[in-house]
């Protein structure tokens, strides 16, 4: 058939807050124009993240029940192990309570001032947990995943060209790892291939760096490419990702995205030294390694969901929304970075709205219009998130200025979606009639989450 239809029933509901665009204003402006500081309940549909947001299966409620909630060596505890080595077959395996801890842990224990970690994209976490270690967060983004209007299968690959150019630059010695983030959530949540992960594995092998995979959405990776690489079209998702894992000598993950679950994280690696240092300082921060400050019925919960995660079906559906929504604005000549990614929509703020300079906040602009329009909650991947400043303090801008719709895993509908097309036309038709913003508050990092801003007209 040519409808692909939610391949689940819907057993509980959730009522939706809807107030009205006078308020919504009042409410922005309370927030300093910053809808991280929003109340949740004055969202209509909340896209601001995928992260912990989505909604959990019966199987997964059901093995809720089953939490053994032991403090140390708990079955809870066995489950998750397991599941987690079956997918990576990766030898050691820590849980912690989401994906930042991981970073945070693995910073302080394998990083040092000056050394230099490169990424295809690094998201805003894993960035600012380098950073505070004292280490550079290089991005080495293939030039085909900076153009946003280009149409090509795997633009989350990182370029091999100048990750040979970075060890030349920089040595290996300074190199403690090199990481690759699937999907590439910065860049538009686009696919890396395998044939580029391995490529990577094999000139990081040559030097003896490790390659960590940072795998918060491996299974809607491993999707794309049964769906869009060579040789891989027969091949359960659950194989391919095997593969995937197979490359790494470790890998972090927030479990709250491909875990299908609202908290939770892990680390695993090979490596016995990295292993006892890491779970030393997760004792010290964490807890016990075998929760790792996860309740036993939370380990029980993502041992399903992650495997729950790899169904074909789900996957399917999943892509089919996403597609969905994009069919939509590409027909109503809406900018957006192509292709589609695998958890959201991402809008090109920059071709949006071409009036506001990039530190302006273009991206900013947006998400506000389209909270003020339809209460719609999004996030900005611009120059707020993602600029920097150089060695004389001045800001510089992000290449690029996206606004991200990430979908909840299983939460809304085919009607949430189209009134959210509703609501984007709505913005689209009266662009102009938005300014650009200034900080007249910020943290010194991760400073998306709680500055305040100010329009300019």
């Amino acid at each position: 058939m040519r409808t692909i239809m939610e391949p689940f029933r819907i057993k509980m509901t959730e009522p939706i807050k809807i107030i009205t665009k006078e308020e919504r204003i009042q409410k922005l402006e309370e927030a300093f124009h910053n809808v991280f500081l929003l109340d949740a309940e004055d969202c209509a549909i909340d896209l601001l993240t995928d992260s912990g947001t989505g909604a959990m299966s019966a199987q997964q409620w059901a093995a809720l029940m089953l939490g053994d909630e032991s403090y140390a060596g708990s079955r809870s505890w066995k489950r998750f192990r397991d599941t987690i080595k079956t997918i990576t077959n990766i030898k050691h395996v820590f849980p912690t309570h989401q994906g930042r801890a991981a970073e945070s842990l693995l910073a302080m224990t394998r990083i040092k001032p000056g050394d230099v970690v490169p990424n295809n994209s690094h998201f805003d976490t894993t960035r600012a947990n380098l950073e505070v270690a004292g280490a550079k967060a290089l991005n080495l983004l293939n030039d085909e995943g900076l153009d946003p209007t280009l149409d090509a299968p795997f633009k989350g690959n990182m370029d091999i060209a100048k990750l040979e150019a970075c060890i030349e630059e920089h040595g290996v010695a300074k190199i403690p790892f090199c990481m690759i983030t699937v999907t590439n959530n910065t860049g538009g949540g686009q696919p890396v291939s395998m044939a580029n992960i391995r490529g990577v594995k094999e000139v990081l092998k040559r030097h003896g760096i490790p390659l960590i995979i940072d795998a918060c959405r491996f299974a809607e990776n491993s999707y794309f490419i049964h769906e869009r690489e060579e040789g891989y079209r027969g091949k359960a998702l659950l194989e391919i990702a095997q593969e995937i894992f197979s490359y790494a000598d470790a890998a972090t993950m927030s479990l709250k995205k491909d875990g299908l679950a609202n908290i939770g994280g892990f680390f695993v690696c090979n490596d016995d030294v990295w292993a006892e240092d890491f779970k030393n300082m997760l004792i010290l921060r964490e807890g016990f390694p075998t929760y790792g400050g996860l309740a036993g019925r939370d380990l029980e919960a993502i041992s399903v969901g992650l495997m729950e995660a790899l169904d074909f079906e789900y996957q399917t559906y999943r892509h089919a929304t996403v597609s969905y929504l994009m069919n939509k604005l590409e027909k109503k000549g809406i900018p957006v970075m192509k292709p589609g990614g695998g958890h959201a929509v991402f809008l090109d703020a920059k071709a949006f709205m071409p009036h506001i300079p990039s530190l302006a906040y273009p991206g900013i602009a947006l998400v506000n219009a389209l909270y003020i329009e339809g209460g719609i909650r999004a996030v900005e991947l611009g120059s707020v998130m993602f600029g920097s400043f150089d060695e004389a303090g001045i800001e510089q801008a992000s290449p690029l200025e996206l606004v991200r719709l990430a979908f909840p895993r299983r939460v809304y509908t085919q009607s949430h979606f189209d009134y959210l097309a509703e609501v984007i036309e709505e913005v689209w038709n009266h662009r102009e009639a938005y300014a650009g913003l200034k900080i007249t508050k910020q943290p010194k990092v991760l400073r998306h989450f709680s500055c305040h801003f100010q329009p300019l007209a």
